[in-house]
């Protein structure tokens, strides 16, 4: 199992150019295509509200900030991933919600930033990571803003026996095949149970051995040491 294709929703925000070369990066790695999507309302509820009163001169201003975001976007992009071959863009005038979800089939793996409000440019910030995992039906990576790669080296799963846990392991199959360490850390009346072995079978049949446990230790007693 790997990624064939990775996708990252942008903006002109400041975090938008991180969550790319990030994006793109893991592409690379995994020789995948990376497809990039912006999205934008020009009337949009964060800036107007509901029931403002909206002109023909305000929405010929809106509409041509929108026209002129757009392209500022695509221009970086393009601009990022000059050397690569296999990205490629798709935008419309949108929520950026909506479009992302629609976009979604197409990728094995969508990456985005944490939630925050700091600024109305930052347009895909602006939603929550939680919604997305509830909507898109495929895997989502939530980088910190800046976060221009990630290493794979040690990976911690963080086990309980359930369906969600289960899933988590399956969409992240590719990432735990090319960490140099899986650390699988089981709290609470999960610890020791069968599911937890079952789950060394599982990864080491997808050839992933390097495997440590850590389980939680007895009352009073000290936690184990890495």
């Amino acid at each position: 199992m790997t990624l064939a294709s990775v996708m990252v929703p942008l903006d002109p925000g400041p975090y938008t150019i991180s969550r790319l070369n990030l994006a793109q990066s893991l592409a690379k790695r995994f020789k995948a295509r990376l497809l990039g999507i912006a999205a934008r309302e020009a009337l949009t509820m964060q800036l107007y509200g509901r029931g403002a009163y909206i002109n023909e001169r305000v929405a010929i201003t809106a509409t041509d900030s929108l026209v002129e975001e757009m392209v500022q976007v695509e221009t970086e992009f393009r601009r990022a991933t000059s050397d690569f071959g296999r990205a490629h863009w798709r935008s419309a005038h949108a929520d950026p919600f909506t479009f992302l979800v629609s976009q979604a089939s197409s990728a094995d793996l969508i990456v985005v930033n944490r939630y925050h409000e700091e600024s109305l440019h930052d347009w895909c910030c602006r939603i929550d990571p939680g919604e997305l995992i509830l909507h898109l039906g495929r895997p989502v990576l939530v980088a910190p803003p800046f976060v221009n790669e990630i290493a794979l080296q040690r990976i911690v799963i963080a086990w309980k026996d359930t369906r969600e846990a289960r899933r988590a392991v399956r969409d992240g199959l590719p990432f735990l095949k090319e960490a140099e360490e899986v650390i699988i850390a089981t709290v609470g009346g999960e610890a020791g149970s069968d599911g937890q072995h079952q789950l060394n079978e599982y990864l080491a049949e997808h050839g992933i051995t390097r495997i440590r446990q850590v389980r939680p230790a007895p009352r009073g007693g000290s936690l184990p040491k890495s």
